[in-house]
């Protein structure tokens, strides 16, 4: 045997080994230039690129009560993020029920053919609530539900992670939803659970909200989650996915909004009028895309007039009352007056409240009720006016054309939707719920008390 040779074999295992570490390095090197790649990714898209302004706000927080006001909402309504984090594969095992339960029961909820005759509708909806009754008691175990819900309550999120906590708030305000119609007792299973989401989000009303059932009703990929009319035509499930999108999509153009304006009002109370107006201008070009968003989807080939009062917004009004001592309550469900950016911004322009307080508590968390009373309290619009810092003033005077472009543009689009037949169910409307009065006449007129509320704060925007 050549010495040659006899090297080569002697080598050969050696070469081989170095190979096999040196591809294990690699490999492990991949694995962690890709996870530290994903992280980064993940914290960028997860948080709506907002990571780096919620870090600013951390340093914030405690200086000034908006930035604290802002973070807080983000960190516990929003489990991290805004608009909020939600999770519906992680729930505590003895929730997973209900998720199973809404996908089982909702095919059945829509019909191609609406029915007027009243003895059929009854029957359906007996069925429709019968079965939905037997799943919930056949699949729910309410000791353990009160078990877990009474730990988070104590603040034992290790047990019940927020972002698991929304998607299940979620899931339980479009049960009711589906379940509901006029006065009627709600199964317990759907009621005891209820109780400790709305004091935990602050909220007394029986039905469900925009955070609950529009914010929180989409995954970590972007996907719907609790859908109406997964059976039906393609114009109507179209309709309603675009229709709902809009208010997520609001809502993460939003966001470095609120943070503007929270930055807007700390360089003005620290004289720093430069700084204060390049905020403001910021504002109002953001607030310009975000509004487009509206105007580009909320129109007839994006959201048919023929399905949406039928198929998309009746499932969100409630109209259902509970009799509270002696005396029957009813809730309205779903408006867009719901919607935070809009509510923020008639706050940081020093706008009165669209909504009283007893409005406000029952359908608007409050945290966000939080950070709208800290930007209306340290809106600094009326003291630039006194003290005659134009710049400023006509910054304001942006946002607010914006606005009534808004304002003025809705309330003709509402009453295209509005006006539409629908026969088979009662008159609703998400702002004011079931419109009573079963005559034509009496429908117009309550349309017409609508729209003199959209006028009436459109009026006021200036």
């Amino acid at each position: 045997m050549s010495l040659a040779t006899s090297l080569q074999r002697l080598t050969a295992p050696f070469c081989t080994m170095i190979l096999i570490v040196f591809s294990y390095l690699t490999g492990a090197l991949l694995v962690l230039i890709t996870s530290m790649l994903w992280t980064r990714w993940q914290k960028t898209t997860d948080e709506s690129g907002n990571y780096s302004r919620i870090q600013h706000l951390k340093i914030l927080k405690a200086r000034h009560e908006t930035a604290s006001d802002l973070l807080e909402l983000v960190q516990i309504d929003g489990a991290g993020a805004w608009p909020p984090r939600t999770n519906f594969e992680s729930w505590p095992s003895a929730l997973r029920p209900y998720h199973d339960i809404y996908f089982n029961i909702i095919p059945l909820l829509s019909t191609a053919e609406p029915s007027l005759d009243d003895a059929v509708n009854k029957k359906l909806v007996g069925d429709f609530r019968s079965h939905m009754r037997k799943l919930l008691a056949e699949k729910i175990n309410l000791t353990l539900v009160k078990e877990i819900m009474t730990a988070a309550e104590a603040g034992k999120w290790d047990i019940f992670p927020r972002d698991a906590y929304n998607g299940f708030y979620c899931c339980i305000a479009v049960s009711r939803h589906a379940y509901r119609e006029q006065v009627l007792e709600l199964p317990p299973e759907l009621d005891l659970p209820w109780g400790y989401l709305q004091r935990n989000f602050g909220i007394t009303a029986a039905s469900g909200n925009n955070t609950a059932n529009v914010l929180l009703n989409y995954n970590k990929r972007g996907e719907r989650v609790y859908k109406i009319n997964i059976a039906m035509p393609k114009l109507i499930r179209s309709s309603e996915e675009t229709f709902f999108r809009i208010f997520l999509d609001i809502e993460v153009s939003a966001f470095p909004i609120y943070y503007e304006m929270v930055y807007a009002i700390i360089s003005y109370e620290d004289n720093n009028r430069v700084i204060c107006l390049n905020y403001l201008e910021s504002i109002s070009f953001r607030l310009r895309c975000l509004l487009r968003m509206f105007f580009e989807n909320l129109i007839e080939s994006r959201v048919s007039h023929s399905v949406w009062l039928s198929y998309v917004q009746g499932f969100q009004a409630w109209g259902v009352g509970s009799i509270v001592n002696g005396e029957l309550i009813k809730y309205d469900g779903l408006s867009g007056n719901q919607a935070l950016i809009f509510r923020a911004l008639d706050a940081f322009l020093g706008m009165d409240r669209y909504l009283p307080d007893e409005q406000s508590r029952r359908y608007i968390p409050v945290n966000q009720r939080k950070i709208c009373h800290s930007l209306r309290k340290h809106s600094f619009r009326k003291s630039a006016q006194s003290h005659g810092y134009i710049e400023i003033e006509h910054g304001f005077k942006n946002i607010v054309n914006h606005m009534r472009v808004f304002r003025s543009a809705h309330r003709a689009r509402a009453f295209s939707y509005l006006g539409q037949p629908a026969p088979e169910r009662l008159v609703m409307t998400a702002g004011k719920s079931v419109l009573e009065g079963a005559t034509k006449q009496e429908t117009e007129n309550n349309l017409k008390a609508l729209d003199q509320m959209l006028a009436t704060r459109f009026k006021q925007t200036t």
